[in-house]
């Protein structure tokens, strides 16, 4: 009866040599591990949301702000593209200047520049001509000699009234100011603080747009007004 007892004893425990303690932290560890994974990749508060910074390279990020600049019909501010991406504006600052240097050494018909407040993609400069040829070729509606005068007159002595125009002109411009007003070139800038009241005019942001000016301070001088108007007469 005492050795049936034994082995019955010997069955019951077969693993008397690995203590029950070890198997139970093992057991917690393995249950644990998941939890921390999820709390990683998604922790409670305002840190849950990932910044797509972290998720965009700085090659795709050059590569969607190429995209944007390209299809917008004006220039696209950093702001607007910042808002547009969900990125950090100093990071979407970056890339376009990085877009901007690799665009520009490119050495091919297209530049990116500044304008206007914003980026856009335009022809380089020393293809103007051919540009030029181009598009005289096509039936669009050009401005008149008058109104390039005007327009010339009131980009370089802004803001400025009518019968100022005239003394300069020594024509009457109603005509060229309508056209102008039109085509959204020039816009009111309030009236002059003189006898009558007369309204001024001065330089809209279609106007820094047409001619591809950052600011105010690079209008072309006179002598490029005059090469336009008289390739507008031939």
């Amino acid at each position: 009866m005492s050795r049936r007892k034994k082995a019955t004893n010997e069955i019951e425990d077969p693993f008397p040599h690995e203590p029950l303690p070890t198997n139970g932290h093992r057991a917690e560890e393995e249950v644990v591990q998941p939890e921390e994974v999820l709390t990683e990749v998604a922790p409670d508060g305002p840190e849950a949301v990932p910044t797509t910074s972290s998720a965009r390279s700085m090659a795709e990020l050059m590569a969607i702000i190429e995209a944007l600049i390209f299809v917008s019909a004006e220039p696209l501010s950093v702001k607007a593209m910042a808002e547009v991406l969900g990125e950090d504006r100093g990071w979407v600052e970056t890339a376009v200047e990085a877009l901007a240097r690799e665009f520009n050494e490119r050495g091919g018909g297209l530049m990116m520049r500044e304008v206007a407040g914003g980026w856009q993609i335009a022809t380089r400069p020393e293809y103007h001509e051919y540009v030029r040829a181009f598009l005289r070729a096509q039936p669009n509606a050009r401005l008149s000699l008058a109104a390039l005068e005007t327009l010339a007159v009131i980009a370089y002595k802004q803001p400025i009234t009518v019968p100022e125009i005239l003394e300069i002109r020594g024509v009457q411009s109603t005509s060229a100011i309508k056209t102008l007003l039109e085509k959204r070139l020039i816009v009111a800038k309030g009236r002059k603080e003189t006898v009558g009241r007369p309204m001024m005019y001065g330089t809209s942001k279609e106007f820094l747009l047409q001619f591809g000016l950052k600011d105010l301070s690079e209008l072309p001088s006179i002598e490029d007004f005059e090469d336009l108007t008289a390739g507008t007469e031939t």
